[in-house]
């Protein structure tokens, strides 16, 4: 089996439910994530719910490729015991290619901040994939993207 996981953290200078907010909604991930700037003529639909579980979005463009992605469980900051929250997210590659991944976001409270970190991991379960991943390293294709997106999302959570 080829199994396969980038992660990235970053500190953002904001309240845990504050950065939380911006990721559990798919709304804003315009403002933040680096996919979304790739193809300025991306469609996009929501449904489900505004945010949360049960939330999902689907995504069309010649640069972005399709997919679709529903939020699977959060768990708010301001609702835990230690003000730690999570967002794990059921992620599917339709095109360029075909491909199943979990993705999970934390948001722990930090010094006068919080530690967020982005990770996605999965599976190359067809032989494009198997043969994909001995040739290229996803950790250096998306670690650079999810490092743009952290670093536009503490911007975005710490514009007032």
């Amino acid at each position: 089996m080829s199994t396969f996981a980038v992660t990235r953290s970053a500190f953002i200078p904001a309240a845990p439910q504050d950065v939380f907010a911006h990721v559990n909604d798919f709304h804003q991930w315009s403002a933040w994530s680096p996919w979304e700037k790739l193809d300025a003529d991306m469609s996009k639909s929501y449904s489900g719910p505004e945010s949360g579980p049960g939330a999902h979005y689907e995504w069309a463009g010649k640069k972005a490729g399709t997919g679709h992605m529903t939020i699977e469980a959060a768990t708010a900051p301001e609702g835990s015991e230690d003000g730690a929250g999570s967002i794990d997210i059921d992620l599917h590659f339709l095109k360029p290619f075909k491909n199943n991944n979990h993705t999970l976001f934390t948001f722990v409270p930090e010094r006068d901040g919080t530690k967020v970190t982005w990770t996605m991991s999965g599976e190359n379960k067809t032989l494009f994939s198997k043969a994909f991943a001995k040739l290229f390293s996803m950790d250096k294709m998306v670690g650079k993207d999810f490092e743009s997106g952290l670093s536009a999302l503490r911007d975005v959570a710490t514009r007032g």
